[in-house]
């Protein structure tokens, strides 16, 4: 008897537990575009790593905690990417990850649009941002599509210079 009550608990717990997807560069884009002297200047980030816990008929469970490699900023321009990498704008030695860690899930009164709430780290400055996102599931995983602007300054990005304060990041993130 004892041994169908543990059947059943494990049974019960396994289908109640929030499915675990790693986030991976392969299908993976982290872009972001930013004005320079009225130009617009594009660039990327690669190294995405993490953990992200989804299912979206259990969003009080979810969690995404991913991480990028902040040495991987590409801006097809490798002089304008070394300044970059210096210690006045990402300071990649000092803090070589830029993190998200979610802190709430909730949906939108738009059909398939979720709002993601969550605190984001670069060069050890964390700051509360929130973004509406999409989460489309295939047989290998989930892919997240989302868009916010931040300001670099409330991160201690670049300093007073010709370039906007503000610049909008966009995340493609497929997860397995």
């Amino acid at each position: 008897m004892k041994h169908i009550i543990l059947f059943f608990l494990a049974a019960f717990a396994g289908k109640w537990a929030p499915a675990q997807y790693k986030p991976g560069d392969a299908g993976s884009s982290i872009q972001f575009k930013i004005k320079n002297l009225g130009f617009t200047i594009n660039g990327s980030f690669t190294g995405i790593q993490g953990n992200i816990r989804f299912d979206p008929a259990h969003l009080p469970d979810a969690l995404f905690d991913v991480n990028i490699d902040a040495n991987s900023i590409n801006t097809d321009n490798s002089m304008r990417d070394d300044h970059l990498r210096k210690e006045d704008y990402f300071d990649v030695k000092g803090y070589p990850l830029i993190r998200f860690v979610s802190t709430k899930i909730t949906p939108s009164n738009k059909t398939n649009v979720l709002f993601i709430f969550g605190k984001l780290t670069i060069k050890n400055q964390t700051k509360d941002i929130s973004f509406p996102f999409t989460a489309t599931h295939s047989n290998e995983g989930w892919l997240f599509k989302g868009t916010f602007t931040m300001n670099r300054r409330d991160f201690g990005v670049g300093g007073a210079s010709i370039i906007a304060d503000n610049l909008e990041v966009s995340l493609n993130v497929f997860a397995k």
